[in-house]
């Protein structure tokens, strides 16, 4: 009898204890927070963005095709719900044409002190420089991968964060006189500093009095067939820990064919100028060739960079990427 009783009592024991842990304690849990998802790239707007930016014809700064695609980019953004700043300014060429430009910035979010930077020059080479013509390398070229396709990404990032806005703060900026640089058949001196003015400027010059974001990323040349983004250099050394992010993220998403899980070279490009003049961590999402010496696509500074190079599926890579991390924040 005593033994059925200790029997019992154990039956009793275990029964309450089951039921213990079959009862979550409610009073002492943290609820959890959705997971926002990143919204889809839509890939067929992204790739009108480009052709349209190619249709004004070469945007070179004191052109008429420049004004107009300028004043198209300030309308997309004003309808995709961004506030707009426009910072208009009269540049130094390196060969002392006044050039006047715009950088054409817009913002959401903007009470958020926690803030992304995403930037590409929207400005188009001057010179056909690497044409093996030298009549034709005096001639302003189209720009549809070195301009277009960058500026075409944001600008369908723009617009699904203006559907879906992220809980951090989001500043795109479209850099201009990018690409305005000393050619290769000028015989005077060459300067780094004669690229990238319109970041140098804004560097100085922030929209933002004592501007600040957490990091940036700049994309350029991110259209092309079968582009190959290596780590690049200055990157690596100042943003480590985006570009794992970044191309840790492509390579969940499917995309790690474009992002290459090696380092690449250094490049002067707008990041230089933004991380130096506001020490933002910043990365460049930009399309190495390993098979030219000069590390660029055959097309590259040519006639031949035009809408027959840039790819939807490149694009959707590089627009995905960067959607799920800026939605993805910790």
């Amino acid at each position: 009898m005593n033994k059925l009783k200790i029997f019992l009592m154990i039956l009793t024991c275990l029964f309450v204890s089951c039921a213990n842990k079959s009862t979550p304690d409610t009073e002492n849990q943290t609820p959890s927070l959705p997971v926002v998802a990143a919204p889809d790239f839509n890939v067929d707007s992204a790739y009108l963005f480009v052709e349209k930016q190619v249709s004004f014809g070469p945007r070179v700064p004191n052109s008429p095709a420049h004004k107009a695609c300028g004043d198209y980019l300030i309308s997309e953004l004003k309808r995709f719900g961004a506030q707009l700043h426009v910072q208009e300014m009269t540049l130094t060429a390196y060969n002392g044409d006044r050039l006047q430009s715009r950088n054409i910035i817009g913002s959401y979010n903007i009470t958020s002190p926690k803030r992304i930077l995403l930037f590409a020059h929207w400005d188009s080479r001057p010179y056909a420089d690497e044409d093996a013509d030298p009549v034709t390398q005096r001639m302003p070229i189209d720009g549809a991968d070195d301009g277009a396709s960058g500026v075409g990404v944001l600008l369908e990032i723009a617009r699904r964060i203006g559907n879906q806005t992220p809980e951090w703060g989001i500043d795109i900026i479209f850099f201009d006189a990018e690409d305005y640089g000393t050619p290769t058949f000028d015989k005077g001196s060459y300067t780094l500093d004669s690229w990238c003015l319109g970041s140098q400027f804004w560097a100085k010059n922030p929209h933002t009095p004592n501007y600040k974001a957490t990091y940036g990323i700049l994309l350029d040349m991110v259209g092309a067939k079968n582009a190959t983004f290596f780590k690049e250099a200055l990157s690596v050394r100042r943003a480590s820990f985006l570009v794992e992010k970044v191309w840790n993220t492509a390579r969940d998403l499917g995309y790690g064919k474009y992002f290459i899980q090696a380092k690449g070279g250094g490049v002067t490009d707008d990041h230089v100028y933004v991380i130096a003049g506001r020490n933002i961590p910043c990365i460049d999402i930009i399309n190495y060739d390993t098979e030219n010496t000069h590390g660029f696509a055959d097309y590259w500074h040519t006639h031949n960079d035009t809408m027959e190079n840039i790819s939807r599926e490149t694009l959707k890579a590089v627009g995905q990427t960067v959607l799920e991390v800026i939605y993805q924040n910790d």
